[in-house]
């Protein structure tokens, strides 16, 4: 029997638990807690907190999944200001092991702790064992990353795709895009800027502006604001720049277009989705990963109607030639919020 901790670290909230592991039971959660991350000057005295009040034995290994890039172990997370060090850890916390790891990369450790109650099929596709596996989600921002098998195992490898270039493929997207180069004054436009939490909120910006212009000119080409999520979108927007906001405009955007309690709301997700499928598509071309594509994040299981009723599938395999190939790709969405902390548990027992 080994004692593992495991953690997923972000910038608002993190969650440590400790796991037992052996080979007859494989992982099982012995005590979870979560923190507010910007309650402790470094993940030091938390991690001792969450020990004390556990009443345990120090774990043997420990794996922390990171919100931000790890380089040489180190790493610097992106919206907190912690510099963490695996070496500094191991001798602070007397923890034999510690490995620190990209969230992302925590998220395809995490597939291989899923049961079938984790994921909804959006694709059957045709299930190649031996080829790649695709992680793509919209969060925060929008996290891509894909495995490679090697022997008996896969290995994860992160990357920065959601930094990549957005490509609009219709007049709408391209309005869209020059409506982003001004509003950011910026050269280019990637694409987390729209496929992403806050991108919900540039979509529902660019079609609320749009449809007031059409207005002014006689036109109606989208849904007027509710008063409701105007005051919502205008207290975020008089927000910007402070580290902590009172309000979620993309939660409630969301949320109003699952239940259509309003248009616009709507209009923004079918955007939305749309971009989010074509992204998805432009990762399964570049990789093929008949073993799977996996879509993570905290929004896809929130407006799963909305990616379950076509579109999605629509925009992912809408390729020109290429379409049978993304056709035959099984399509997966991953339910389980943890699966990130899952990850963690199953690379610190791999330490």
């Amino acid at each position: 029997m080994t004692l593992l901790l495991a953690g997923d670290i972000g910038g608002t909230k993190t969650i440590l638990q400790l796991v037992e592991t052996s080979e007859s039971q494989g992982l099982q959660t012995i005590y979870e807690e979560s923190y507010r991350s910007g309650d402790f000057p470094d993940l030091v005295p938390m991690v001792q907190q969450f020990l004390v009040k556990a009443n345990t034995a120090t774990p043997q290994k420990a794996c922390f999944a990171i919100a931000g890039p790890v380089v040489d172990n180190t790493a610097k997370l992106t919206n907190l200001a912690w510099f963490l060090d695996t070496e500094r850890l191991q001798q602070e916390l007397g923890i034999a092991s510690i490995s620190l790891i990209n969230d992302f990369a925590a998220v395809g450790y995490g597939i291989f702790g899923l049961s079938t109650k984790d994921l909804l099929t959006l694709q059957t596709g045709k299930h190649k064992p031996e080829a790649p596996i695709a992680i793509i989600g919209a969060g925060t921002g929008l996290g891509q990353g894909f495995l490679m098998k090697y022997g008996n195992h896969y290995q994860v490898f992160p990357s920065e795709g959601g930094h990549a270039d957005f490509a609009p493929r219709n007049e709408l997207e391209f309005q869209l895009m020059k409506y982003l180069l001004d509003k950011h004054d910026t050269q280019r436009v990637s694409v987390e800027r729209v496929v992403s939490g806050l991108g919900i909120v540039s979509i529902y910006q660019f079609l609320r502006d749009r449809a007031e212009r059409s207005t002014l000119t006689g036109e109606r080409k989208h849904a007027t604001e509710s008063p409701e999520i105007a005051q919502i979108v205008r207290t975020w927007e008089q927000e910007a720049g402070q580290p902590e906001k009172s309000v979620d405009p993309g939660a409630v955007i969301g949320k109003a277009a699952v239940q259509k309690s309003d248009r616009l709301s709507e209009q923004t997700l079918q955007l939305f989705v749309d971009a989010y499928g074509a992204e998805a598509g432009n990762l399964a071309l570049k990789l093929l990963p008949y073993c799977g594509l996996y879509i993570a994040g905290g929004i896809a299981p929130k407006i799963l109607p909305l990616i379950q009723n076509g579109n999605f599938l629509l925009n992912f395999s809408q390729k020109g030639r290429m379409r049978s190939l993304l056709e035959e790709i099984p399509v997966y969405i991953i339910l389980n919020p943890h699966v990130g902390l899952i990850g963690a548990a199953l690379c610190a027992a791999r330490l």
